[in-house]
C-alpha cells in the first residue's frame, strides 16, 4: 500500500548509452576475445538472423562460443563482475543518485532506482553505482557450481523490458515468479504507480518502455548526444 505521507517513486534506466557511452562488452571482454566490436556485433547478428532467434539470446551465446575457443577468456560470475569495475559511465553519474535522492527526499518522496537492461547483470553488478538500485533487471547467465556461465538464463530485448515495468509497479522483483506480476491490482493497492515512475534511455529499444510509462501517467526522459 502506498503511503500518503511518503509515497515512493521510481527511476528505471537503461545502461548502455544511458549511463555508459557504450556497450559494457566493449570495454574488455570483446577485445580479450581478439576480435573488434563490430565485428561481434555484426557475426551476432547473421547468428540471429540464420537461427531466426531473439538477438540478445545470439550475443549471449556468441559470448560463451569465442570464450570458450579462445581458452583465455573466463566466463564466471566473478570475471564479469571484474570487467563491470572498468565500465566508464557519463560524467555526473556517479553523483546523480545522491543528489536526485536529496531532491526527491525534499519533495516528500521516497526514491527508488532500478535498472532494466539488455547488458549482462553481473557486469552491471560490479560498476561502481549498482549499490544505488534496489533491483537490477539484465540479461544473465545461468551458472554451474564452480560459477562458470552455462546457458543464459535471462534475455531481455526491447519488448520485454516492459515486463519489468509492472513487477516494479507490482512489487514482483523475483525474475521467477510469475503468479504475482500477472495479478490485478486496483490502482490504490499498487506499490508504484505508474504515475509514480520516470524511464530514462537513450535508444529505439527503450520506446515500448517510453510509451508504457508516459501513456500511463508517467515520463519518460531520452538521452541523447547534443
Amino acid at each position: 500500500m502506498i503511503s500518503k505521507n511518503k509515497p515512493r517513486m521510481a527511476i528505471a534506466y537503461d545502461f548502455d548509452g544511458t549511463l555508459s557511452p557504450g556497450n559494457m562488452q566493449e570495454y574488455n571482454f570483446i577485445p580479450e576475445l581478439g576480435v573488434s566490436p563490430k565485428r561481434f556485433w555484426s557475426e551476432a547478428r547473421q547468428i540471429a538472423k540464420d537461427q531466426n532467434a531473439d538477438e540478445i539470446l545470439a550475443y549471449m551465446t556468441l559470448m560463451l562460443e569465442k570464450a570458450y575457443i579462445s581458452e583465455k577468456v573466463k566466463v564466471t560470475q566473478a570475471s564479469f563482475f571484474k570487467y563491470g569495475q572498468k565500465i566508464q559511465l557519463y560524467d555526473g553519474v556517479i553523483t546523480w543518485f545522491e543528489r536526485i535522492n536529496k531532491y526527491a527526499v525534499r519533495k516528500g518522496l521516497i526514491p527508488e532506482h532500478y535498472i532494466i537492461s539488455s547488458g549482462i547483470r553481473e557486469m552491471i553488478l560490479g560498476s561502481p553505482i549498482s549499490h544505488h538500485f534496489t533491483r537490477i533487471f539484465a540479461s544473465s547467465f545461468m551458472y554451474d557450481k564452480y560459477g562458470v556461465a552455462k546457458w543464459p538464463g535471462m534475455a531481455i530485448n526491447y519488448t520485454t523490458k516492459t515486463q519489468f515495468l509492472f513487477r516494479i509497479s507490482k512489487g514482483s522483483l523475483e525474475v521467477w515468479d510469475n503468479k504475482t506480476v500477472n495479478k490485478y491490482y486496483p490502482p490504490e493497492e499498487l506499490e508504484v504507480p505508474f504515475t509514480n515512475m520516470i524511464y530514462i534511455g537513450d535508444g529505439e529499444t527503450d520506446i515500448p518502455c517510453m510509451r508504457v510509462v508516459k501513456s500511463n501517467g508517467g515520463h519518460s526522459i531520452a538521452v541523447y548526444k547534443p
